[in-house]
């Protein structure tokens, strides 16, 4: 027997099997307009209506989606806390990895909670932008970041940092005893259906928390239907509804974006629920439409919320929220 969404992915191949004389729909010809993006699928309800592939890879190999690790990240602190392997969001790094935390760091290190780290509001100077190089040249990721130098106090504005999230997930690691890449097939990539190879680990064996993993626009589809159906696919619970919840209720600002940012989510006025990497890599979910979104973009060139990043909210807000 098919099932809806075997009927949903076929529907899709139709509308994206080359066709003599067929036209194209105003999504596609949008998607086609933009030079960076490699790929794109649309689900709405069970019913995938766009799966496209104009440039790149294709739709079945896997893409770097730098940033849009952290989302995951926050999926699999999300799942510990439910396996009970980490008391809440108030733990604190002190208490849970506590040999993380190196002897010299800035003053109240060890102090930062779940929350802190998820949120990016621990305090302290960032490691991403103009300061990432010295950071993943440095000998020792996690103490590289412990020690640098207070800004302003934990919890209050969100400073943009990969080394935060780096901690975060070396954090989880050491909490269960388990690699992140252990815990992302285990939670994720079993009940989803999806491969998740090994990516670029620190110099003390950690694996990177919050860039370099690799999925394929399939699989990230996936992820974004499991977030659009509160943590569901398929039939199963592979998140907790609470902690779907959570991650997408806004907890702080980025200043860069001007974008609500929950537990490694972001948050458009528009209603959708977005993991971002650079370049252009999209995760999209918009329960309220029933919506789901994969995009995969040209990792080597930037996507500025001015830029490309803009181009495609526009493509989300307009094109794709007009398909519900």
């Amino acid at each position: 027997m098919i099932s809806r969404r075997d009927m949903g992915l076929g529907l899709g191949m139709v509308l994206t099997t080359p066709m003599i004389g067929r036209a194209q729909t105003p999504l596609e010809q949008a998607a086609n307009a933009l030079p960076q993006l490699h790929a794109i699928i649309v689900q709405r309800g069970d019913v995938q209506v766009l799966a496209h592939a104009p440039r790149g890879p294709g739709l079945a190999r896997p893409a770097n989606i730098k940033s849009c690790s952290k989302s995951l990240l926050s999926l699999l602190v999300g799942a510990a806390i439910a396996q009970g392997a980490i008391p809440g969001v108030s733990a604190r790094l002190g208490d849970i990895a506590p040999r993380l935390v190196p002897p010299d760091a800035t003053e109240g290190a060890a102090a930062l909670s779940i929350d802190n780290l998820l949120t990016m509001r621990t305090g302290l100077a960032g490691t991403s932008g103009a300061n990432y190089g010295a950071w993943v040249e440095s000998r020792n990721w996690i103490s590289y970041v412990l020690r640098q130098p207070r800004i302003g106090p934990p919890g209050a504005q969100m400073t943009y940092s990969t080394g935060t999230t780096h901690v975060l997930g070396a954090a989880l690691t050491t909490a269960t005893g388990d690699s992140l890449l252990t815990l992302s097939r285990r939670w994720l990539g079993e009940d989803l259906g999806i491969q998740i190879a090994p990516w670029t680990r620190d110099p003390q064996g950690f694996y990177f928390g919050g860039n370099e993993m690799a999925l394929t626009p399939q699989a990230m589809l996936r992820i974004a239907i499991m977030m659009r159906d509160g943590g569901r696919y398929d039939g199963r619970q592979v998140i907790t509804p609470d902690w779907v919840r959570a991650a997408t209720r806004p907890h702080t600002r980025s200043p860069y974006s001007g974008l609500a940012y929950g537990y490694g989510w972001f948050l458009s006025p528009s209603g959708w629920h977005l993991a971002r990497g650079y370049g252009g890599q999209i995760i999209a979910a918009h329960p309220g439409r029933a919506l789901a979104v994969a995009i995969t973009s040209d990792p080597t060139q930037p996507a500025r919320s001015e830029g490309y990043f803009g181009d495609l909210m526009r493509l989300l807000d307009g094109p794709i929220l007009g398909l519900a």
